[in-house]
């Protein structure tokens, strides 16, 4: 086998980079060393690498092994430095600094010769190291194996809280209808890239090593220092692989430690969207149903909205990743009013984006127990414990300061046995565990509701 040994490499090569949302990034290095048949040994400078997750993406390449050597602290100086004379700056109490020599003859205790052939236990001042003792940057050997010559050298690894990145969609409502358009800000944390390609992968992606994070820093000087990156045009591709989404930007782009970078998710469209109120229920999910106070409990009523995503649609068709929603409307004099905000999850294409932006102000509902009635009743089979049958009668008030008639929904969900006997408005059943009903509710008044409950247990 041959044996190569290339000089050491500032990393100055062709990067492409895929930002994961919890801060793992797979890096992936093209470097203009070429390699041979058989073994070759590559050195390349590399800030706080991670060995274990390192590998060659080229099938005709294999990794043999990674040393990885951090930069050189006053200790390992030290200890590289046993057996030469080095200079030791020293300061005057009166003021001033003067120079003397020393040989490092041991590290750890340490120990100086003087020139006179007397000893030092402590240092003397302050070492002045040559240049050939001092490893700036943390360098790692690799070794490679090729099954024939490759023109270039391709490495990847995964470095973790490098950088991260986040889907924010601005929605925009007027009407029946809304303009969506959506942004993906890429922030990092250590990461240096000059003109890197660059995709963002949207999906649960599960974490198995729990080993000290990986910190990268590719090294070069980024135009985007201190300002925002201007957006690129178009918008990103996307494409599946595996069960994530991949987001390739635009053209390249250079990150700089605390300098966000935004792209457009895809280009700006208009959507119909609905609107709800709902008023949660009160039962527990699972468990004993209890008498409540007697006095009127107010209940939030919250705001839903649903965006519609039909397929066969530009935006239907398109997989959204999951981020922060924000909801404007404009005043009466057309200024844009933040009204809601929520968290959406990954959304397939033809799938709604529903959530929650949060409490209605002008629409109020309170709700109290009207009765509550506790009962044994027999077991089904003898031998079995005795069960409980549990009645209790609800009445909800819903009160709209609103000029608009509106649906409010009041729901009701739980686990195990029980049915709605008796209720003012029809109960609609929506699944096994979940009741709806819909009250409507003039403009400026109020709806009462009354509805009754059997649970057993």
């Amino acid at each position: 086998m041959l044996a190569m040994a290339a000089a050491v490499m500032p990393m100055m090569a062709q990067t492409s980079l895929s930002i994961y949302s919890d801060g793992r990034v797979v890096v992936r290095r093209s470097l203009a060393q070429p390699l041979e048949k058989g073994r070759n040994t590559v050195t390349l400078k590399l800030d706080a690498l991670d060995p274990a997750t390192l590998f060659s993406p080229d099938t005709a390449v294999a990794l043999v092994s990674a040393v990885l050597r951090p930069a050189t602290d006053e200790a390992m100086a030290l200890q590289r430095a046993v057996t030469q004379t080095l200079a030791f700056v020293r300061v005057r109490e009166s003021g001033g600094a003067d120079t003397v020599r020393a040989t490092v003859t041991r590290a750890d205790p340490p120990q100086y010769r003087l020139p006179d052939g007397r000893f030092l236990l402590s240092s003397p001042g302050e070492p002045i190291f040559p240049a050939d003792l001092i490893r700036t940057a943390p360098e790692v050997a690799v070794s490679l194996e090729a099954t024939r010559p490759q023109p270039r050298t391709d490495l990847a690894w995964v470095a973790d809280g490098a950088a991260r990145w986040e889907a924010v969609y601005q929605v925009v409502l007027a009407g029946g209808r809304c303009q969506v358009s959506g942004t993906a800000t890429i922030t990092s944390e250590t990461l240096r890239a000059d003109t890197a390609e660059i995709q963002l992968v949207a999906g649960s992606i599960n974490r198995a090593r729990t080993g000290p994070p990986s910190v990268i820093r590719i090294r070069g000087v980024s135009a985007l220092a201190g300002r925002m990156a201007p957006v690129p045009e178009p918008a990103p591709s996307e494409e599946a692989v595996g069960e994530t989404h991949v987001y390739l930007l635009p053209g390249r782009v250079s990150l700089e430690p605390g300098t966000p970078v935004s792209v457009a998710l895809f280009p700006r469209v208009g959507v119909t969207y609905t609107q709800e109120y709902i008023v949660p229920g009160v039962l527990p999910w699972r468990g004993f149903l209890g008498q409540s106070p007697g006095e009127p409990n107010r209940v939030p009523v919250q705001v839903w909205y649903t965006l519609k995503r039909a397929r066969g649609t530009a935006f239907g068709d398109r997989p959204l990743p999951g981020g922060t929603v924000q909801l404007y409307q404009s005043d009466s004099a057309g200024r844009l009013q933040l009204v809601g905000e929520a968290r959406s999850d990954h959304a397939p294409p033809g799938r709604d984006v529903r959530v929650q932006s949060g409490d209605a102000f002008d629409v109020t509902a309170d709700r109290v127990q009207t009765d509550y009635n506790q009962e044994q009743i027999p077991p089904p089979k003898r031998g079995m414990p005795t069960r409980q049958r549990v009645t209790a009668s609800y009445r909800v008030t819903v009160s709209n300061a609103k000029t608009a008639a509106l649906t409010v929904d009041v729901r009701e969900a739980r686990f195990g046995v029980w049915r709605v006997t008796d209720s003012s408005v029809p109960a609609e059943k929506l699944s096994a565990t979940d009741v709806r009903f819909r009250v409507q509710v003039p403009a400026g008044g109020d709806a009462t509701l009354t509805y009754t409950v059997q649970a057993e247990s």
